[in-house]
């Protein structure tokens, strides 16, 4: 069997989705390959999943917040296999809801895998042809795997989510995104945590905002190791001992998660077969425009080396399909304001430039102000934590080229000031803005 179509799909997540969708809008005949669930790791083992986590962790932490109002409280416990259905049955909608925009939307779904025989044709396991003009790659990335002793004891970020109950004590390895959100969401459930971080603390996040949330992790009892090269894991199920370069013992723990990298779905489509090239990690490497070095191939989303972001993988793939369907040549991704939040406790948000990439950058063009204060929330309550506000600006007119912010909230507020900074935005605009009071916007408006 074959099938010739307008455009050729690999992988059904954030980018794939997307770039199929749009496409498909615009008049063009898409197949869309992939044998995992539709929405790819975003909405199963991503985003979606984790945030409904952080929400049940914000519950937990909004109920002793409570009590410190005055409130009178009883002990609270998460029924975890409620909230587990729950979550699983909210996802199982979004998944359904896919199947229907894609029928309606006439796209060729295939619950297969696709390997590339040549530029313009793919094939899969049951002998299924299909070809097209162009292809895009949007197979996405999966967690990365370490071959040391006792790795198979861990867990990684997939199998948090098919936990039965929570762990007593857990050891989170790594220091991006996931080892952060998951360290501070199980946390504010009720786990111990010990935090294993190798190098730096969430690294592309600005350093003053990180050290500062790194106090708060350890204030509400996460335990930070810094340096620590996890060189083994031993012992048993249930009863687990990590053994870092030199030679330090931590636990024993119950549970462990590896959360030390992803690494792109680039390895066994094929692209060896037609010269897509990749960089030394497996990146597939592409141009502004999303194009491989291969004509009529590209690439989209966490299987290219761009931020591993949904959002960035989704205006990614509108506007590859622009380009491609669209006729809009020079549509492509604006990736000069990408904003992004660590879902820890607090919310650490950011957009443009940390401070240290402006100076690496601009040097002694660049102005920085930051200030610290206390959300009202927590004041009345009696507590002592401070968020914290950042603006990096370039120049002698002050053009704003990061705003960052840690504290509660900051996962809402950044979004309008991302857009105006995308339009451009200056110091001076800041200063003229009325502030809405009392809020922690209005921070950024009133720092010096």
């Amino acid at each position: 069997m074959s099938e010739r179509f307008d455009l050729i799909v690999l992988g059904a997540g954030s980018g794939g989705l997307s770039v199929a969708q749009h496409a498909a809008r615009l008049g063009a005949r898409v197949a869309l390959f992939d044998p995992d669930a539709l929405g790819g790791t975003c909405v199963n083992r991503g985003c979606v999943p984790k945030k409904a986590m952080w929400f049940a962790a914000q519950m937990a932490d909004l109920h002793r917040l409570a009590a410190d109002f005055g409130f009178e409280t009883t002990p609270m416990r998460l029924d975890w296999a409620r909230f587990r259905r729950l979550r699983d049955q909210y996802i199982a909608g979004i998944r359904r809801r896919y199947e229907t925009r894609l029928q309606a939307g006439g796209i060729h779904v295939v619950t297969e895998a696709a390997h590339l025989l040549t530029a313009d044709t793919v094939t899969t396991q049951t002998g299924l042809r299909a070809s097209a003009p162009q292809i895009v790659i949007a197979t996405g990335a999966r967690p990365r795997r370490v071959d040391i002793p006792g790795f198979e004891l861990g867990m990684l970020s997939d199998d948090i989510f098919e936990l039965e109950s929570p762990p007593q004590h857990i050891a989170v390895v790594g220091g991006g995104y996931v080892a952060v959100e998951f360290a501070c969401v199980l946390n504010a459930l009720g786990c111990k945590v010990d935090l294993l971080v190798r190098e730096s603390l969430l690294a592309g996040f600005d350093i003053e905002l990180v050290e500062a949330l790194s106090v708060q992790m350890q204030a509400h009892g996460i335990r930070v190791v810094r340096n620590a090269r996890v060189s083994a894991a031993r012992g048993k199920p249930g009863a687990i001992a990590l053994e870092t370069a030199d030679g330090t013992e931590h636990g024993v723990y119950d549970a462990l998660l590896w959360a030390i990298g992803r690494v792109p779905n680039s390895s066994g489509i094929g692209l060896e077969n037609v010269g897509v090239a990749c960089d030394e990690r497996g990146h597939v490497l592409v141009d502004a425009y999303q194009n491989t070095n291969v004509p009529g191939i590209c690439a989209v989303g966490d299987v290219t080396d761009s931020r591993a972001l949904t959002p960035v993988a989704v205006a990614a793939g509108r506007a590859l399909a622009e380009r491609l369907i669209g006729e809009h040549p020079d549509a492509k991704l604006d990736d000069s304001v990408i904003p992004s939040v660590v879902f820890a406790e607090p919310p650490l948000a950011m957009a443009g430039l940390t401070e240290q990439q402006a100076r690496a950058r601009y040097g002694d063009a660049v102005s920085a102000h930051s200030g610290r204060y206390t959300p009202l929330q927590w004041m009345v309550a009696g507590r002592a934590d401070q968020s914290v506000v950042k603006v990096v600006c370039v120049g002698a007119e002050r053009k704003v080229v990061g705003i960052h912010v840690l504290g509660p909230g900051s996962d809402e507020l950044l979004q309008g000031f991302a857009v105006a900074m995308q339009k451009g935005l200056y110091w001076r605009d800041l200063k003229a803005a009325i502030a809405i009071h009392p809020t922690a916007a209005e921070e950024l408006l009133l720092l010096h």
